[in-house]
This record gives C-alpha cells, sequence and structure tokens, in this order.
C-alpha cells in the first residue's frame, strides 16, 4: 500500500515529556501509568534527570512537560523543575491535591511556567468515583486555587469517558468560575487501569464527536479538544521517557514502544530508532486533509491507530474522517497487536 503524508524533517526533538514517577495518591480508574502508592526503587533519581535535562536541552529541547503518575508525590521533582525551567518552558501535569500555598509558592518562586490540572467531574460524585478516594475533588480545587493565588496559570484536563460526559458543559463553568485559563477536553487511549476497564468507560465517535459540538465555553475560557480538526500527530516533534529511563518517544506510546535506555545510551540514539524515525516521518495509510491543513501533519494519533488495527501506519480511529466504521468501544486484545519493541 502506497503512504500519503509527511511531517515537517526534524533531526532533533523540540519538546520533552518527563514520566517523572508510576506513584500517586490517587487510584483513578482512567490512570495509563497504572499508578502504585509507593514509588518504585527503580525510577531515576533528581540527580539522573538533571543530567539527563543538560542533554536534552543541548539537543535543543524548548519545552518541558513533567508528569506521572503524581510528580508531586516525589519531592524531589521540585529540584527537577528548578533546573529545567531557566532554561526551557515548564510546565507540570498534577492532581493538585498535595498543592497548598506553600508548594504553589515554591513552584512559582522555581519558575513553573504552567501547571495542568486534572478533573474527572464536575461533581464530587463523578470525580471522586473515579479517582477512587472520597474527597479528591475538593482537595483538587483547593490546589486549583492555590496555583491562582500564586500568579501561576492553570490548565484544567478531563479525559472524556462514559462517567463524565454529562457534565462536561459543567466542567468548562467550574474551571472558569475557578480563574482557570482554559481546559482541555482529552480523548481517552487504551492504556493502564484504562485499557482493562475499556468496556465500561469508553464511548462511540458518535458519543464523543456529539459531546464535543454541543460544549459553549464561557467567554473568556479556551477550549482546546483533540478530535477532528485538531487530530495532529505529534510523533515529529515529541520525545518522552518513563519514569525508568527508557526512551519511548510519547507517553501515550508507553505501552507500545522502547526505544532504549536513556541512562546508558545518549538520548540522540534512541532517538534514531528505526520505529522512532518511522512514526517521525509521518507517511501513513490515510489522511485527512482537515486536520493536516490545521495541525500540518497527517494521520492522527499512532498510538491509538496501532492498538486498534496493529499497524503502525494506520488511520486514526478516533478522526471522523479516517474512522471507517470502526466501533472504539470493541477494543482488541493486546496478543491480537504484532510485537512492538
Amino acid at each position: 500500500m502506497s503512504l500519503v503524508g509527511g511531517s515537517p524533517p526534524l533531526h532533533r526533538p523540540m519538546k520533552v515529556t518527563i514520566g517523572y514517577t508510576q506513584s500517586c495518591n490517587l487510584d483513578c480508574r482512567v490512570c495509563y501509568a497504572d499508578c502504585t502508592r509507593t514509588p518504585s526503587a527503580r525510577e531515576l533519581p533528581a540527580a539522573t534527570w538533571t543530567g539527563l535535562l543538560d542533554e536534552f536541552f543541548e539537543a535543543g529541547v524548548i519545552s518541558v512537560m513533567i508528569e506521572g503518575g503524581e510528580p508531586l508525590h516525589r519531592p524531589d521533582v521540585l529540584e527537577v523543575i528548578a533546573h529545567a525551567a531557566p532554561r526551557a518552558m515548564t510546565r507540570l501535569r498534577t492532581n493538585a491535591t498535595l498543592v497548598d500555598d506553600a508548594m504553589a509558592a515554591r513552584l512559582k518562586s522555581i519558575g513553573l511556567g504552567d501547571a495542568m490540572v486534572d478533573l474527572l467531574g464536575a461533581t464530587a460524585a463523578t470525580h471522586d468515583g473515579l479517582t477512587g478516594v472520597p474527597g479528591s475533588q475538593a482537595r483538587s480545587l483547593a490546589g486549583i486555587r492555590a496555583l491562582r493565588r500564586a500568579g501561576l496559570p492553570v490548565t484544567v484536563l478531563v479525559i472524556m469517558n462514559r462517567e463524565n460526559r454529562r457534565e462536561l458543559q459543567a466542567l468548562l463553568e467550574l474551571a472558569h468560575a475557578e480563574g482557570v485559563e482554559a481546559v482541555g477536553v482529552l480523548r481517552p487511549y487504551p492504556l493502564g487501569r484504562m485499557r482493562r476497564d475499556w468496556a465500561t468507560l469508553s464511548l462511540s465517535l458518535e458519543e464523543m464527536m456529539t459531546a464535543i459540538a454541543a460544549l459553549r465555553p464561557p467567554q473568556g475560557l479556551r477550549l482546546m479538544q483533540s478530535w477532528h480538526p485538531n487530530d495532529a500527530n505529534c510523533c515529529w516533534q515529541m520525545a518522552a521517557v518513563n519514569a525508568y529511563g527508557r526512551s519511548i518517544g510519547c507517553m501515550y506510546l508507553r505501552e507500545y514502544v522502547d526505544y532504549g535506555d536513556v541512562t546508558t545510551t545518549p538520548f540522540l540514539e534512541t532517538w534514531e530508532h528505526p520505529l522512532y524515525r518511522r512514526l517521525r516521518a509521518g507517511q501513513v495509510e490515510a489522511s485527512c486533509a482537515g486536520c493536516a491543513s490545521t495541525q500540518h501533519t497527517h494521520g492522527g494519533c499512532r498510538s491509538t491507530a496501532y492498538a486498534f488495527h496493529g499497524r503502525w501506519d494506520a488511520p486514526d480511529p478516533f478522526d471522523a474522517g479516517l474512522n471507517d466504521g470502526t466501533d472504539l468501544r470493541v477494543l482488541p486484545a493486546r496478543e491480537a497487536l504484532p510485537d512492538a519493541p
């Protein structure tokens, strides 16, 4: 089959995501990292991360996202943020339950650029039901307020699923009332606990697109979403490293690829892994013209393309122009997928 498309050629990444820990103080049903309550002894220490960051910056990285798990579950993450912030736009993805005024002031003082806070529902019943921890929504909202008092911009992120899809408009209004600048409504990915609970939590493409179309963000609130026409194939510019030092390209590929150990192999050598180069090339079996014109890349997300079709060049079934009848509520078994590296 001939391939179409192609992404802007880059010899080095622009952005890196650090999966700082696979531990968390919550038990979210949609957790992609399948977190434990205690950090593993195998997770990289802060000193190793600061050395790796120097390597990333030497390679040309200008943006750093730190996520987990819950990064603040490991207090040494503050050393890493402080090291990154002077040299790159540095963002933290957090549930904010561990953020009080002192923590928010500390994050501000060390140069954090943006906090991205996961809220899974507009009501405590929905949010706490999805996190598995009573009172967690109230603590996340308190953390958002502390971040805003410290002068940090906040973006709320919500992973759409069957439990919260009817609360998305109310969540936009709640975020706006809390002084949040933007809300990102994110597609679900078949990873970790979300994969195991896919049959219960997943939605059809029609249900998701209908929910997105119905949203009316309050004036002054920016709405982000990851469906057509915002369905980018961002492999061309991305790098990611998990908590154990494995180069994985993107956190949404965490269960599907392994390009090497960046503690023993220079990162740019893992960047040249054949599969990594293939995904960055952006050549795919089919591409949505509407998304390509707005995102300047082709084919949509490679993680969901592979998860549903077992082919790295396959169409992204979350794109309305590429779905071709794929039922997103029916996830192929992992053993049906060809072996990834």
